[in-house]
């Protein structure tokens, strides 16, 4: 691994030049290696992230992917991290024409980075850095614990993705103190949530009720907002001045209530612990942004490849090289997801109608096809439009609001279904819906979405360790729950329960003479207690 020499330094430097033109946004200081397809092999377990700290299923995931390679010998073109500078890895074989694509792309992914609002928490400091601190840290362990870090690790990792990611976000983006009242938090925080329970319709009319008086009354817009309020409310003083002797309670993840709370872990001989299980932490915080701007991160790099590269002189003579190698990206499959070609269609769909001036009432209460395919106002706002997606939206938010019918025509999307022709005895696929809501579904079942456990610190008594597992119609991986409680007993140093939905009666939709359709069950649910104790789970049925 070596860095890029001075020739492909000066086109990296000429596609800056370019996308900063374009609109582009994002730091001056980039570093850019060479690499062959084997040391991106090695860098993949470790997220390319160089300097993570070292653990052994990195190991078996080399291993692993080398045989894959050998069997199946393909060339991975580039990859980008976030860190500060950004670092991007490059194939040695590429030639020049094909760098100023890739160079396009990563351009655009780190015009991502350090602009959408989801990676907020990551732009003050160098994750490179941390980890080698880390990775120090961990090694130094290691040598003096020995196999004792690697069990804290497994177990710290069998929970990273129950941390507190959007906590950690609400902290970063809530406002400073100065421009907002207690009494203000406490209202929409905890009065309208957790004491009245309101609808979201009223609690967005209270947010608006607030706006407006701000907006008619400058100063004083806060008190005629609260006298409105309290008119409403008469308990609400009462129990705004009780809040204020009580001590905030912040919400804090499992993996940091059992390092602030596991007696065990307390003990001085066990303390170290408490460090590995904060690198995990950390790290697992760190990606979690990456994981949910998937489809979002790879449209826009797809975009502005595409777009900035169509514009470069330097694609003469490599246009239909280009062509294949951009088809083989951007494909957008008949059956199945591809992020890139997904994301990149749904911004360019986006930035056309914006500049048409269809995210308007005026065309949405249109009702007439021919009037709809009519419409364009001539805004020229669509850049403006998607570079403001690009800011604040994360891949549920991007795909639940501009997956639409339009797009969906425009595209001729569909969902697959799979059947079994009894006949041939063969498995069919067809057209199975063309509406928005069913593609819309099918992409956001696909997201990654972790589970909603936390601790129940009503029900944590003595030394048990009591979680929720708040059910959202998805049952957790039965063949994980052991293993992952026995890591969390070990750690909490006590018996662990989680309450959690599970199957309790499945029906199967009656199936039809010539062909059995994929259907989705009829489920029942129930809810369940599991008790890990002294290394034994046993579960029992629990009244809702």
């Amino acid at each position: 691994m070596e860095l890029i020499n001075q020739h492909t330094k000066n086109i990296m430097e000429g596609c800056k030049e370019r996308a900063r033109k374009a609109g582009l946004s994002f730091q001056d200081e980039t570093l850019e290696y060479i690499v062959t397809n084997r040391d991106l092999l090695e860098l993949s377990p470790k997220v390319m992230i160089p300097t993570l700290y070292d653990y052994w299923v990195h190991d078996v995931d080399v291993l692993k992917e080398k045989g894959k390679y050998e069997l199946y010998p393909h060339n991975p073109y580039e990859t980008v991290i976030n860190t500060r500078p950004p670092i991007s890895f490059y194939n040695d074989n590429n030639p020049d024409w094909l760098n100023v694509m890739i160079f396009y792309h990563v351009l655009a992914h780190i015009d991502f980075f350090q602009n959408n609002l989801y990676f907020r928490h990551t732009w003050d400091y160098d994750f490179n850095g941390q980890a080698l601190s880390d990775k120090r840290t961990i090694a130094k362990l290691r040598a003096e614990k020995g196999r004792w870090v690697d069990y804290v690790i497994e177990f710290a990792r069998g929970i990273d993705n129950l941390v507190g990611y959007h906590s950690e976000l609400s902290r970063l983006h809530r406002p400073p103190a100065t421009n907002r009242s207690k009494r203000l938090d406490f209202y929409f925080d905890v009065f309208l949530q957790s004491v009245k329970k309101v609808s979201v319709t009223e609690y967005v009319k209270e947010i608006e009720r607030y706006n407006d008086s701000i907006k008619n009354f400058g100063k004083q817009g806060e008190k005629t907002f609260f006298a409105d309020a309290e008119r409403k409310y008469p308990e609400l003083e009462a129990l705004f001045t009780r809040s204020l002797g009580e001590k905030a309670n912040h919400r804090r993840d499992l993996m940091q209530f059992m390092m602030d709370h596991s007696e065990f872990l307390k003990k001085d001989a066990n303390t170290w612990m408490k460090s590995v299980m904060e690198v995990v932490r950390k790290t697992s915080i760190f990606f979690q942004p990456q994981i949910r701007t998937k489809i979002m991160n790879e449209g826009w790099a797809s975009y502005w490849h595409d777009r900035l590269f169509m514009q470069d002189d330097r694609i003469r003579g490599h246009e239909v090289d280009y062509a294949r190698i951009n088809a083989g990206v951007t494909a957008m499959p008949r059956v199945g997801l591809n992020p890139y070609a997904l994301g990149m269609r749904l911004f360019s769909h986006i930035e056309e109608t914006a500049d048409k001036g269809r995210y308007t009432f005026d065309f949405l209460r249109l009702s007439d096809a021919e009037a709809r395919e009519e419409f364009d106002t001539v805004t020229g706002e669509g850049q403006k439009y998607i570079f403001s997606v690009r800011e604040n939206l994360c891949d549920f938010t991007f795909i639940k609001t501009f997956v639409e019918q339009d797009f969906i025509n425009e595209h001729k999307l569909f969902v697959a279904g799979k059947r079994l022709n009894q006949g041939r005895m063969v498995w069919e696929y067809y057209v199975k819906s063309r509406k928005a809501d069913v593609y819309r579904r099918m992409v956001l079942d696909s997201l990654y979405h972790p589970p909603f456990i936390e601790v129940d610190p009503k029900k944590t008594a003595g030394n048990t360790l009591y979680l929720v597992h708040h059910f959202e119609g998805k049952p957790l991986v039965k063949e994980y729950i052991a293993n992952t409680m026995m890591g969390i007993e070990y750690l909490w140093g006590g018996p662990v329960q989680l309450e959690t939905s599970v199957v309790e009666a499945e029906l199967p939709a009656q199936e039809s003479a010539a062909m059995v359709e994929e259907t989705e069950p009829r489920i029942k649910w129930c809810r369940v207690l599991y008790t890990m104790k002294e290394r034994q789970l046993s579960q029992q049925q629990i009244e809702t």
